[in-house]
């Protein structure tokens, strides 16, 4: 979703800036002229390294601002929007400082007259370039953790319309957007199966819609939610046109009906605006005399109808 390279750490950018720079040679008319145009390149490439890097990672991490309020909550969720935009302004800060060195250096290095000055001079710019990277270190950290986790954000299109599948843990989600869309999550019987968002997409009379499988969501107030519950949260209230609450009826889930209708409930007062459509999963175990729509995500029972309930909410009218 978001193209950021690897975020080398503050010795490494130093070790590719100095590497380089030390295989820097010019020749002059004289021995000095020599010297002072080579140190002048080893001043020059080595910030334009430092200087280039930084920029790159300053430039591929997307403007907050801008992205969407499903993106930007998510980054804050995960991340936090203000320590992300902090570092990146304190390499900016980092990067101008190293430019404005090799500035007054390549300055004060045309000016020198004698090999011991220009020797100095470069030893000084190096230190003070040195200082200026390794001051964003804990920054720079920072960044190459955020690259990680955004990289695996999920590819969303907020103008495509969205389906999302919400319920408690274990009650079969992921089974049904398997069932339902391109997307074949990982199941398992345990609990918490889906740790991350996982998009899938559906088609219908040449019409594509999404379909969103959210984290299992747990019976308490959202203040109380941890960060896994969160992104489900930001699912619902930023990208659902429709949301399907699957139950399980059977509590093999390992949640009584009576907490899975207090999530619901839970959900109806906060996303009030949002159609929920009610579905009682795993109808190969039990089955109910109430007038919600039945499945069974696992034989694939009554899903073709729920699609078609889907559709009905999705489609343009």
């Amino acid at each position: 979703m978001f193209d950021i390279p690897t975020v080398l750490m503050a010795d490494e950018i130093l070790d590719k800036a100095f590497r380089k720079a030390s295989k820097v040679e010019h020749s002059g008319a004289t021995r000095l002229d020599s010297v002072r145009a080579t140190n002048i390149s080893k001043i020059k490439s080595s910030s334009d390294i430092i200087v280039t890097t930084m920029g790159r990672y300053v430039k591929a991490f997307p403007s907050i601002d801008r992205l969407s309020p499903f993106y930007s909550e998510l980054i804050d969720v995960t991340i936090s929007r203000d320590k992300l935009k902090k570092c990146l302004g304190a390499l900016d800060w980092s990067r101008g400082n190293v430019a404005r060195v090799a500035r007054q250096t390549t300055r004060d290095m045309a000016a020198a007259r004698n090999m011991e000055m220009i020797d100095n001079l470069r030893n000084a710019a190096y230190g003070r370039m040195s200082s200026f990277v390794k001051q964003v270190r804990k920054e720079l950290v920072f960044l190459g953790r955020a690259r990680d986790t955004m990289r695996k954000f999920p590819a969303i299109d907020p103008s495509v319309p969205t389906a999302v599948i919400a319920g408690a843990p274990n009650v079969g989600k992921s089974q049904l957007v398997g069932q339902i869309s391109t997307v074949k999550p990982r199941v398992a019987v345990y609990p918490f199966t889906t740790q991350e968002i996982s998009v899938g997409v559906f088609e219908r009379k040449y019409l594509r819609y999404q379909i969103i499988d959210t984290p299992g969501l747990l019976d308490r107030p959202f203040n109380e939610r941890n960060t896994m519950e969160l992104r489900a949260v930001l699912a619902l209230k930023y990208l659902a046109h429709v949301v399907v609450f699957v139950l399980d009826l059977s509590e093999t889930c390992g949640y009584t009906v009576a907490q899975q209708n207090n999530l619901l409930s839970d959900l109806r007062s906060e996303f009030g605006s949002i159609p929920i459509i009610e579905v009682e999963n795993k109808t190969d175990l039990l089955v109910s005399e109430s007038d919600r729509m039945k499945i069974s995500a696992s034989t694939g029972a009554g899903v073709p109808e729920l699609v078609d309930a889907l559709v009905d909410h999705l489609k343009p009218q």
